[in-house]
């Protein structure tokens, strides 16, 4: 315990002061240097991760927006077109559920409601699909600058179209979707086979030549 006590008494001493003063200060030095690297460095991290969410944001509703214009003229598709298109929308709505946003499976279901209600209304004649395209890509870009007031504006969507939506209307439209889908199909079979008829060679019966024929029959 000697040196213990030998420690103590020098650095209760006058001349340990300026050494223990320089080490307080170099301690303290260290201890604010790695407190201001933590803090830059989550700050960093922070706006890393605020621009990789913003980033698959804008992808995501870029996506639904193209798949919103190509809803907008899905009477005027081709089936196989129609199952790409589907495809996409399948594509963007997972890329809008899986965003690390609260609220997201939200705009999802709004967004595949208003998809599906321009699908339908491409089979109107005389509908305005611009304005519609346009109001859906508004609503989504307001949604990115401020999701929690777009959240709420979408579950009230939400819920008054669950009200509208009555059982008997639900039925009658759904009866229309398909009879329409069963008109687009056949119409497009119908150019299918057009094409491949006017596709197949014509062949022509060979025409005989009068003068040669009566030569060999002098023969």
């Amino acid at each position: 315990m000697q040196w213990w006590n030998d420690l103590i008494s020098w650095l209760e001493s006058t001349a340990a002061r300026p050494t223990v003063f320089s080490a307080a200060i170099l301690f303290v030095a260290v201890l604010a240097a790695g407190l201001l690297a933590a803090w830059i460095a989550s700050g960093a991290i922070k706006r890393l991760v605020a621009q990789r969410d913003r980033e698959l944001k804008t992808a995501a509703i870029s996506a639904l927006v193209d798949a919103a214009t190509e809803a907008s003229v899905w009477n005027s598709l081709t089936p196989q077109e129609q199952v790409l298109t589907d495809r996409a929308i399948g594509q963007a709505d997972i890329l809008v559920r899986l965003l690390p946003i609260r609220g997201s499976d939200v705009t999802a279901n709004w967004a595949a409601h208003q998809l599906h209600e321009l699908k339908r209304a491409s089979a109107t004649f005389g509908y305005q699909l611009d304005p519609a395209v346009a109001e859906f890509r508004d609503r989504l870009i307001d949604w990115q600058r401020r999701p929690s007031r777009a959240r709420r504006q979408f579950q009230n969507d939400l819920g008054r179209w669950r009200s509208e939506r009555q059982r008997p209307e639900q039925e009658l439209l759904d009866a229309q979707d398909t009879w329409v889908a069963e008109q687009h199909h056949e119409r497009h079979a119908e150019t299918a086979d057009t094409v491949a008829y006017d596709a197949v060679p014509k062949t022509t019966a060979p025409v005989p030549v009068v003068g040669a024929t009566e030569a060999s029959a002098d023969r």
